[in-house]
C-alpha cells in the first residue's frame, strides 16, 4: 500500500486544530456536522488556516434537506464561496442538482470556476451518491475541471459502496480524483482502502466534551425537539485521528 492521503470533517477551529496535531493531510471545514455539514463561518476558516496552516476545504453549503436550492440560497452560496475563497480556503466543497437528482451544471460549474480561477481546488460532495447515472455525472464534472468527488460509493456506509468506487476509480482513470467517505473508522479503515485502491480517504472521528456553564437548570434547552443535552458537545478525536495516521505510516 502507497502513501494514502488522510482528510478529517471538521466541524470548527477546534476540529480542524485537533486534526493538524494528529498529523491530517487535509481537512474539510464545515459548520452543523449534525445535518450532513453547512457552510462554516468566515472566522472559524481564518482561526483554522492562522493556527494551523494546513489545507482548507470550505463546505458551501447553504442548508440542510437537498441540493436543489432557491436563487436566494444560490446567490448566498456564491457570495459565500467569493469570501471563504478571498479568506484562505485552499478549496471549495459543492453539489448541485436538479429536482430529478441529475447534475446541474450550470451552478456546479459557477462554483467550480470560482474556485479554479482563484488557483484553487473544487470539489463535489457526496450528492454524487443520489445521482441516478454515476458515470455521466464524472463525465460532466471532468468536462468542468472539478479535482476532486467524495463519495460513498452511492451506499449509506462507503464500506458497503467499495466495489462502486473501485468502478468509479478505474472509470475516471485519473481524470478526476475519487475520494471514498463516510463511515471510515479504525476497524474498517484497510479494508476500504483494499477494496476500492484508493489513493485518499475522508472520515470524521470525534468525542465528547463538556461544558457545566448550562447546568443551573437542567429544563433550559436552546436546540430543536430533539433536545440534545446542553452540557455537551462534539470535539475532533485527536488521538483517533493520530492512530490513524500512525497506521498510514506516517509519524
Amino acid at each position: 500500500m502507497g502513501r494514502i492521503l488522510l482528510e478529517v470533517c471538521c466541524g470548527s477551529a477546534d476540529d480542524v486544530i485537533e486534526a493538524h496535531r494528529a498529523g491530517a493531510d487535509r481537512v474539510e471545514l464545515n459548520s452543523d456536522l449534525f445535518h450532513g455539514g453547512l457552510t462554516p463561518t468566515l472566522g472559524s476558516l481564518i482561526v483554522a488556516k492562522r493556527e494551523t496552516g494546513m489545507r482548507i476545504m470550505a463546505m458551501v453549503r447553504p442548508r440542510e434537506g437537498g441540493f436543489r436550492y432557491t436563487d436566494a440560497e444560490f446567490a448566498a452560496a456564491v457570495e459565500d464561496a467569493k469570501l471563504l475563497l478571498a479568506h484562505g480556503a485552499d478549496g471549495l466543497v459543492f453539489g448541485f442538482l436538479h429536482e430529478d437528482g441529475t447534475l446541474d451544471v450550470q451552478r456546479t460549474g459557477a462554483l467550480a470556476e470560482l474556485a479554479l480561477s482563484a488557483g484553487k481546488e473544487c470539489v463535489f460532495h457526496r450528492a454524487i451518491d443520489v445521482v441516478p447515472d454515476w458515470r455521466a455525472a464524472l463525465d460532466t464534472l471532468i468536462g468542468l475541471g472539478v479535482t476532486r468527488v467524495l463519495t460513498s460509493g452511492q451506499e449509506p456506509d462507503v464500506s458497503l459502496g467499495t466495489g462502486t468506487v473501485r468502478e468509479m476509480i478505474a472509470y475516471a482513470a485519473g481524470r478526476i480524483e475519487i475520494l471514498p467517505g463516510a463511515g471510515i473508522t479504525a476497524r474498517n479503515m484497510d479494508r476500504v482502502i483494499a477494496e476500492t485502491g484508493c489513493s485518499q480517504i475522508h472520515l470524521a472521528a470525534h468525542r465528547t466534551r463538556t461544558d457545566a456553564s448550562v447546568r443551573n437548570n437542567r429544563a433550559i434547552f436552546y436546540g430543536g425537539c430533539l433536545y440534545p443535552p446542553e452540557d455537551r458537545f462534539q470535539v475532533a478525536d485527536g488521538a483517533y485521528i493520530g492512530g490513524l495516521v500512525s497506521r498510514l505510516g506516517r509519524d
